[in-house]
Parts: structure tokens; sequence; C-alpha cells
């Protein structure tokens, strides 16, 4: 496993109210939603990343606006006219 570092400053995580601890395990998360989001990890991939369960990543994306649906609106459309 790779491990990746960034430097926060301390005045960021007094004004998120988080401990290193919970700001890395929330940016792992974020950066596995918006990862999923531009199709650049699969739904199981980004759950890994996230360090969760494919489900509770999935169940996880509304808190974050994100659909786990990833058909275009024509998509939809010709499955809608094709069933």
């Amino acid at each position: 496993m790779s491990t990746v570092s960034l430097e926060i400053p301390e005045e960021i995580l007094i004004s998120l109210k988080e401990t290193p601890e919970s700001l890395t395990k929330e940016i792992q998360i974020l950066a596995a939603v918006k990862l999923f989001e531009l199709g650049k990890l699969s739904s199981g991939r980004a759950a890994q990343l996230a360090g969760m369960s494919r489900v509770e990543f999935l169940t996880i994306l509304g808190r974050y606006q994100v659909s786990p649906f990833s058909l275009t609106l024509e998509q939809l459309e010709q499955d809608v006219n094709n069933a």
C-alpha cells in the first residue's frame, strides 16, 4: 500500500474542528467520491479508497449529492423506451 502525505495548516484543522485523523478519513472519502463521480474509479475501487464496503460507499454518495448511476439522460430515455 502506498502512502500520500498532505501538509495541513493547524488553522485549517481548527477552523474545521477536526483532528488530523478525522480529516484524513474525510479527505479519503471525498477523493473517492470525486474520482467515482468523474468516472475514474469504479464504485468498488472508490469504496476501497474510502476504506469501506461497496454498499456503504454507494449509500454515502447521497450525502455528497452524487448519483450511484452513471447513465446519461439519453441512455435512461432509451432504456425507458425499450422497456
